[in-house]
């Protein structure tokens, strides 16, 4: 017995299975059974198809390739998933319209039939003469709604033959009639079956020239989708949408947004269709005319191959369309504006993002290394470019007024490129963190465990306007094997999209520059925190309420700090001269950070009132000397430690035993003696770089740097070994050297 994935939410049913030399035999279920539109709806929309949350009125057009069979009989499987798509849709509400060809081959196969019976076998021998397409229609289109009828009725679905031609269109009473019976039918959840009246149409080939309205069904589908005023537009092919190439080349690429102005003269259409008259061509044409008038057209697969239907691959699709999911490929009026993330979406910078981590992992150390230094050197040779940049970044903050504080965040200083590259090329000579083995143990004989480093996969990093911290993060998640997605602050945009683009310039193909993606508006973060099967960290960068807002807001683990706060603690055996040098240090020597001692001004100002001051260190008996806080007739008083999520703490004291205590019983994320608070830092760690501060109890704390972007997994070699009840197996739990 075997258990198959069906569509998503991942349901399963279980199907026996019995092979054979030649095939595998499964029991017959429908995944449709387990889709549930309301669910797909609920699943993380790309944010480019957020538009579809509003969609009502559908209209769906299925071509002749869909709906028979390559000799010509009626594809009774795709046209019954089409029927079960359609009821499920309108059980929830939405009002469909079909467009259906189909009639000419259906009608083509039974003539041809007929034919056959009806001739004897002289007549057999005679060259045979062409079926009338006309005669072909009439007879087709009988059979053709009477399937739709039949299949529609077992659903418990009512469905109505409307034939129209070019002409009919020409006439204003006839589309105010058209409207009028459409709007009744929807009323009624009647679906109306719009199709060609191909028997007494009196259009001639070239089907398209000036004089026509309409001249197939792709562009009546578009046609009609303006006039009844739908809000999409779904045609159905037999491939997965339009392809950069033919569909069939290994290199050809699904576009999954259509932007008329950076694609059109560049793809080439292939053959058209095996039996109607369009083809891809016909749909694009009609898709691009419907876009632009204002109804967003959806190009994707009816139904996959058998074997993609037992996996859940394409199941469904017209469901898909409508929870949001990024098939096919989309056609949208507004499509150029969303240059800003490239032809990806979210979903699929961080699907990209996740494909290049595994790319850079599969690589050598020595590799990884050559790509760092090629960072390095890159961002060197482009200093003059990323200083005019940042100026520019730094002119307009002061203009809009921002405070001193961020102006100096965001302040790219003379020398800061050449120390970044530095800090880059000695994470690149640092030894090999991934794939590193943590622990080794014998099982049993002949069977080794070992525990061993790993990448966490792809992070998602949105951090305050300092553009050298993508630097860092960058340089990180390429030293630690995980794939990126970037979200700095708008302060910093043209730093940023410089240096991402020098960064990613420099990676090789074989990675590919999606590794690392530049999220440029504040929008998308929502639509990312929901990416929660796809990103792996959120590591945000910023304010407590930043911080607290992207832990309420996702299912994906963060790592922050909710406060970057940091004490100076002076004891009463402290030298004096060391507690201000300290002290001054730690306040003074770059007040924008946050592991800068705060609170010196609060004390002070609170003192003129004398306002009741609180020190948090009486464990080890120690006060705040009132000489050098000036506090003048404040009263101190003594309290008990209390344990917070602290950045870093220090005590200045001469008292080995006290700072010792001090040390072990302080529970921050960093904690010092005698020293200034400055160095909580991931550079004067010794880490190369960090990726941000951690205040959290989970996983890193304090600088993150490299390991605190890796996890573990476990490896275990064995030589046929089984469980059975620990029967046949004698346990050793050897620990074992990792040089072995």
């Amino acid at each position: 017995m075997h258990l198959f994935p069906c569509a998503k939410p991942y349901k399963y049913k279980l199907c026996s299975r019995v092979t054979s030399s030649s095939a595998a035999i499964l029991t017959h279920f429908n995944p449709i059974d387990f889709l549930s539109l309301k669910t797909l709806k609920m699943e993380a929309a790309d944010s480019t198809r957020s538009f579809l949350r509003d969609v009502k009125r559908i209209v769906i057009k299925v071509g002749t390739a869909v709906v028979t069979q390559a000799d010509g009989r009626l594809a009774l499987g795709r046209v019954g998933s089409l029927c079960e798509q359609i009821h499920e849709l309108i059980t929830d509400g939405y009002e469909v319209i079909l467009v259906t060809s189909g009639a000419v081959g259906v009608g083509r196969q039974r003539l041809r039939y007929r034919r056959l019976v009806n001739s004897s076998f002289a007549d057999l021998q005679k060259p045979q003469v062409e079926l009338d397409g006309k005669a072909c229609a009439a007879v087709g289109q009988n059979g053709l709604m009477a399937l739709y009828d039949t299949l529609f009725s077992q659903l418990d679905t009512s469905s109505a033959q409307l034939l129209v031609t070019d002409n009919d269109f020409r006439d204003p009473d006839f589309r105010r009639q058209l409207n009028e019976t459409v709007k009744s039918l929807l009323s009624l959840k009647v679906v109306p079956i719009f199709n060609e009246n191909d028997a007494i149409s009196t259009r001639k080939a070239p089907y398209e020239d000036a004089s026509g309205i309409f001249w197939d069904n792709d562009s009546l589908a578009a046609l009609l989708a303006l006039e009844l005023k739908a809000d999409l537009l779904v045609l159905l092919s037999d491939v997965d949408g339009l392809y950069s190439g033919p569909p069939s080349d290994p290199h050809s690429e699904l576009i999954h947004t259509y932007v008329k102005e950076s694609l059109e003269g560049l793809i080439t259409f292939g053959d058209k269709s095996r039996v109607g008259r369009g083809g891809m061509t016909a749909k694009v044409k009609a898709a691009v005319y419907a876009a632009y008038a204002g109804i967003p057209v959806v190009i994707t697969r009816a139904l996959p191959t058998l074997v993609q239907d037992f996996n859940g691959f394409a199941y469904g699709n017209i469901l898909k369309v409508l929870g949001g999911q990024r098939i096919g490929t989309l056609f949208h009026r507004d499509a150029h504006k969303w240059a800003t993330i490239g032809e990806l979406g979210v979903r699929e910078m961080a699907v990209a993002a996740r494909d290049g981590s595994r790319r850079l992992q599969a690589m050598s150390s020595h590799e990884r290394s050559k790509i760092l230094l090629s960072v390095a050197d890159a961002l060197e040779a482009s200093e003059k470019l990323i200083t005019a940049e940042n100026e520019a970044d730094v002119a307009e903050a002061l203009k809009a007024g921002y405070d001193k504080a961020l102006v100096s965040r965001l302040a790219l200083k003379p020398g800061k490129v050449s120390s970044l590259a530095n800090s880059i090329r000695v994470l690149a000579n640092m030894e090999e963190p991934v794939g590193r083995v943590l622990k080794r143990m014998e099982l049993s004989e002949g069977f080794i465990l070992e525990k061993m480093s790993s990448p966490l996969g792809v992070l998602l990093i949105i951090f305050e306007s300092r553009p050298d911290a993508l630097v860092q993060i960058a340089s990180l998640a390429i030293r630690s094997g995980n794939g990126l997605l970037l979200k700095g602050g708008k302060e910093a945009r043209r730093s940023n999209a410089i240096l991402h683009k020098i960064i990613t310039s420099a990676l090789p193909k074989s990675v590919g520059e999606g590794l690392i993606g530049l999220v440029t508006s504040r929008e998308e973060i929502p639509e990312l925190l929901k990416l929660d099967d796809v990103i792996d960290l959120v590591i945000p960068r910023g304010s407590n309420k930043l911080v607290s807002q992207i832990k309420a807001s996702t299912k994906i683990p963060v790592l922050g700090h909710a406060d970057g706060i940091c004490h100076v603690y002076v004891d009463k055996s402290a030298n004096m001269d060391m507690a201000k040098k300290i002290v001054v240090d730690a306040k003074t020597d770059y007040p924008a950070a946050c592991n800068a001692m705060v609170l010196t001004e609060t004390l002070q100002d609170l003192s003129k009132r004398d306002t009741l001051i609180f020190t948090y260190a009486t464990v080890c008996g120690l006060t705040f000397p009132q000489w050098w806080l000036n506090i003048g007739t404040a009263k101190i008083q003594r309290s008990l430690v209390v344990s917070f999520y602290a950045h870093t703490d220090c005590i200045v004291t001469d008292d080995d035993e006290v700072a010792e205590i001090f040390l072990r019983q302080v529970d921050s994320a960093a904690v010092f003696h005698n020293a200034s608070t400055r160095f909580s830092d991931g550079f004067r760690f010794g880490l190369g770089a960090e990726v941000g501060i951690s205040t959290s109890r989970i996983h890193a704390r304090g600088p993150v740097g490299v390991e605190g972007l890796l996890t573990t997994r476990w490896l275990a070699r064995g030589k046929g070994q089984v469980v059975n009840g620990d029967k046949d197996i004698v346990y050793t739990h050897k620990e074992m050297s990792l040089q072995a």
